[in-house]
């Protein structure tokens, strides 16, 4: 990491006249600029894909929510509602979360109509966030500088957990997050609301991210149009939560509102509860260590306040940990914040390496714990018995048939039947009338409460199907009166 002085003139930094090279720095910045970040998204996007695409391959993507999200896109490019059978019969999927982004891959599904579509989509979004991040990264710093964000952020543990747990609304978030905060922390307001508005119509717990950007707009450059800015995340929630959601779900609520208890605890013992238990403190520690702590620097990473907020008092403590999806969003924010502490100024060289070292430390021991080692283990590579035995069977099942499957099973009928689930989650919505096909794997152990299988070899068959047959732990089954 060469010792790079800011000059004064941000002009002189664009000639490259003191970047990484000495009088050909021009040349240099106009390859870094465009064909390096590229070339680094382009192999996380081969990473990103081979590693959900593949787990999609050997059975262990799921219903919850692939199979979920592949019905809502499939019905977009049906020019119908976002409907999922997976969460109820004939279920209108913006009653559970307000994602009308995702109407956006309509055209790619209509054209190649499989879930393979939608992990293609999402690595391909999530890879295009290091663009932005490189390209500033670059600006700041030069060349080194950039290629470590850029590595570190593309290897960190929290895009690496969206991309493993199938696909999610999220994906969008994570570009439109990235390049709004790069032009935040370039002082080009405009562009970072142009970018940050599109966040409401993601997930409806983004506009709180959005009146957060706001904030920092008003703090930092136009004052009115960063307030306008907040007001509208801000606006775009409680729309969305009070009255949309509501609208569409099933028993006209809000579906994740804490459940009521008979003894609600004080505001005091509710706020002592955000920072309790350890592992939200573990949390935070996993935000700030891929950056080598330089996020902690800069004003720009309080805008991640709003999803820790409402992660840390959830009452699901799926919410507080580091597993799944959660903190995608939060990974553009973080990396975005090192970069605009190190534009800031006043970190030399003897402080930026060690605290590079520290990240890209952070980023390679997070490999072997999070999702990307997948990559070099059998499990991913090799098509089990089992495997093929599931895959046979699950070819038997005709195009447009109804279906029942267990969890590691739906997401693989979800593109061409009508796919709910045997025993994913208690069913509030039961469906009308049974499916015609039955399947499950006895060796599913995404949804711990299933004991579909189990009951099955105690009674010896499921009332009203006949075993078509059973291979390998995997289990189809046909409606008697068909």
């Amino acid at each position: 990491m060469t010792d790079l002085k800011l000059p004064a003139d941000p002009r002189q930094r664009r000639t490259g006249a003191e970047g990484d090279g000495a009088g050909d720095g021009a040349l240099t910045r106009r390859g870094i600029s465009w064909k390096t970040p590229l070339l680094v998204a382009g192999l996380f996007f081969l990473v990103y894909l081979t590693l959900s695409a593949r787990r999609h391959a050997v059975n262990l993507s799921t219903g919850y929510d692939l199979g979920i999200f592949t019905q809502i896109v499939q019905s977009y490019a049906r020019f119908s509602p976002p409907y999922s059978a997976l969460k109820g019969p004939d279920y209108n999927a913006l009653g559970d979360h307000f994602h009308p982004i995702l109407a956006l891959l309509a055209p790619a599904y209509k054209v190649f109509p499989s879930s393979y579509t939608l992990l293609v989509c999402q690595a391909a979004l999530t890879a295009f966030s290091v663009v932005p991040l490189m390209r500033w990264a670059e600006e700041v710093r030069g060349r080194r500088f950039a290629l470590w964000a850029g590595l570190s952020y593309g290897a960190s543990w929290g895009l690496a957990e969206l991309v493993s747990f199938d696909f999610h609304e999220v994906a969008f978030a994570v570009p439109l997050l990235a390049l709004s905060l790069c032009a935040a922390g370039r002082g080009r307001w405009g562009a970072a609301v142009a970018w940050a508005v599109p966040l409401v119509l993601v997930k409806e717990d983004l506009g709180l991210t959005v009146a957060a950007i706001g904030l920092y707009v008003a703090w930092k450059g136009p004052r009115v149009t960063g307030l306008l800015l907040a007001v509208l995340g801000a606006g775009a929630t409680a729309l969305e939560m009070l009255v949309i959601l509501p609208e569409f779900n099933p028993v006209g609520q809000f579906a994740y509102w804490p459940p009521e208890t008979p003894d609600e605890p004080g505001l005091l013992a509710q706020a002592a509860g955000a920072f309790w238990p350890p592992v939200k403190w573990l949390t935070v520690f996993m935000i700030a260590a891929p950056t080598g702590f330089l996020a902690l620097r800069s004003p720009l990473l309080l805008i991640a306040l709003p999803t820790l907020a409402w992660r840390f008092t959830s009452p699901n403590p799926f919410h507080w940990g580091t597993d799944f999806h959660y903190s995608a969003v939060i990974m553009p924010i973080a990396f975005a914040a090192a970069v605009h502490a190190v534009a800031k100024g006043g970190i030399d060289a003897r402080r930026l390496l060690p605290a590079c070292a520290v990240g890209a430390l952070t980023t390679c021991v997070t490999f072997f714990t999070h999702p990307l080692h997948e990559l070099v283990t059998p499990q991913l590579w090799r098509e089990t018995s089992q495997v093929r035995a599931a895959d046979d069977l699950l070819e038997r099942i005709p195009d447009g048939a109804t279906v029942a499957a267990s969890n590691q099973l739906a997401a693989q009928l979800a593109d061409r039947a009508t796919v709910s689930e045997v025993c994913l989650f208690p069913r509030s919505f039961p469906p009308r009338e049974p499916a015609e096909w039955l399947i499950y794997d006895n060796a599913d152990r995404s949804d711990p409460d299933c004991a579909t299988g189990t009951a099955l070899e105690r009674t010896g068959g499921v009332a009203g199907y006949r075993l078509v047959e059973h291979r390998e732990g995997v289990s189809l089954l046909r409606r008697a009166d068909r």
